[in-house]
């Protein structure tokens, strides 16, 4: 049984099958492991494609976007795996002229238009629904960093004099609903500035305590479930001890509080009053512990937000929308914080559900190769322990469906370089070699490599080149983005030949 499923030859794996069976909960993985087998083998450089700037595959796999450079128009592909055929066998002849086109993978399904000719779409912004029938898409003007004027603007936060949220249907294009915000801000680069859980968008505006929940229903409309604004309950009074400093800024022509920023203050202030016991000592201990700050976290902003989570720059605050109640504030260096983010990681972003194919995000909390590489990595960092857990803090609350349920990514089969690709979707600076896949069962043998770029080697090493790459959920198939300033785009296809 030790033995189940490791034979190298596929073939071997799937007769194997027939006879063995994997330990209860154990199926998921017996299907990952088939994958040692399945990888991409051949890579197509440069491959003749639109110029189009491709965004993300479904993970469902159904469909690839897309959006053309002008950023106007949405398009939407679905894999469709190769549409050519050999004379010969291929393996020992050069694919034929069709293969090397994207039509040969990819469908065209339709191409819209979603910008006006002052909007532009947010090419990194894509969430799409649990069922992956639908996608929320979102449109902007250009920034304007004069944003005195805008009511509730924060210093240094530019404006927006309008942001569109398209929710279209995968399948046909049909723009079923929009909702627009105008000179307003929401952050939008990689989704930072919102999240969808299950049919729920949460939306954070002006980098302020406020944001907006909304609800993409069965009958294809955009709603509003609930907005958190500058006032949760009317006329809050934390304590007569905050009620003194509110004044005080009334007095000097302040604003009052926000109301979710009210329930931040009250919470740390009865945190701290029930650090000490003794009443003297108390009075002390609330001087130098929360008047000392006081101004530090009147001046709090939310930078980040997911549904389980809400982050400014130095703390993480747990937010109760349904009782408008702060939960629990850590700080970014905060062991207690960092122990959850080691043993409960699944519990900070949004797994894949529903999925036939084993499509799991692979992490430290599920899978102890990718554990063991974590505490080694924090071993080495132990004279600076505290820097550590704020560099591993900064990334949180994970913004969403911002990491890849490939299987290529799971550190149980593979290990790879994790500086030069791995599983969150993020911009990378591009190497001259090839990165590799190794066996993880097999440390010595290499599985498959990735290159981006172009196979010729004549490209200028003093440009500045990055790359990007995405992968099929479930098929042996990749594509790897290479961007060189005033230079074309480089697409290579990685597929299983």
């Amino acid at each position: 049984m030790a033995t189940f499923f490791r034979s190298a030859n596929l073939a071997s794996r799937v007769f194997d099958r027939q006879f063995l069976s994997p330990r209860p909960g154990a199926t998921v993985n017996t299907v990952r492991q088939f994958y040692e087998n399945l990888v991409p083998s051949y890579t197509i450089c440069d491959i003749d494609c639109p110029d189009y700037s491709f965004r993300k595959f479904t993970d469902d796999g159904n469909y690839l976007v897309a959006f053309s450079r002008n950023h106007q128009d949405l398009i939407v592909y679905r894999p469709i795996w190769p549409t050519f055929s050999c004379n010969e066998p291929c393996d020992s002849h050069d694919l034929p002229p069709k293969a090397k086109k994207f039509d040969s993978f990819f469908k065209q399904l339709y191409s819209i238009s979603l910008a006006s000719s002052n909007e532009y779409i947010c090419k990194d912004f894509f969430l799409y629904m649990e069922c992956h029938q639908f996608g929320l898409f979102a449109t902007s003007t250009a920034q304007s960093n004069d944003s005195s004027a805008t009511e509730g603007a924060i210093h240094g936060v530019p404006s927006i004099e309008k942001i569109t949220f398209y929710l279209v249907r995968l399948d046909d294009g049909a723009i079923l609903d929009e909702k627009a915000f105008r000179n307003d801000f929401i952050n939008l680069a990689h989704s930072i500035g919102a999240y969808l859980y299950e049919i729920q968008a949460t939306l954070l505006k002006y980098a302020k305590l406020v944001h907006f929940a909304r609800k993409m229903m069965s009958y294809f409309s955009i709603h509003m479930v609930r907005k958190i604004t500058d006032h949760v309950v009317s006329e809050i009074w934390l304590s007569f001890h905050i009620e003194k400093e509110i004044i005080a800024q009334a007095a000097r022509g302040v604003s009052f509080l926000p109301g979710i920023k009210q329930r931040l203050l009250s919470f740390i202030f009865r945190k701290t009053w029930n650090e000490e016991s003794d009443q003297t000592l108390r009075v002390q201990h609330l001087k130098k512990k929360f008047y000392f700050h006081f101004q530090d976290y009147v001046d709090l902003i939310i930078w980040k937000v997911s549904r389980s989570t809400e982050q400014n720059l130095a703390f993480f605050a747990v937010y109760n929308m349904e009782t408008t109640d702060i939960v629990s504030l850590y700080q970014n260096s905060s062991e207690e914080l960092y122990s959850l983010f080691e043993y409960f990681y699944d519990h900070f972003h949004t797994n894949p559900q529903n999925s036939s194919h084993g499509n799991f995000i692979s992490s430290h909390s599920n899978n102890v190769h990718a554990l063991d590489q974590l505490r080694t990595i924090k071993n080495k960092a132990n004279s600076t322990s505290q820097q550590f857990v704020k560099k591993m803090m900064a990334s949180l609350p994970y913004t969403c469906q911002s990491q890849s349920p490939s299987p290529y990514f799971d550190l149980s089969l593979f290990r790879y370089d994790e500086k030069l690709i791995s599983a969150i979707d993020r911009h990378r600076h591009c190497t001259e070699h090839p990165i590799k896949f190794i066996s993880v069962k097999q440390p010595n043998v290499v599985k498959f490599k990735i290159k981006p770029g172009s196979d010729s080697g004549a490209s200028d090493s003093r440009a500045k080149r990055i790359s990007s790459f995405l992968f099929h959920p479930f098929f042996p198939l990749a594509l790897s983005i290479q961007q060189t300033y005033m230079q074309p785009t480089v697409v290579n296809l990685h597929f299983r030949r």
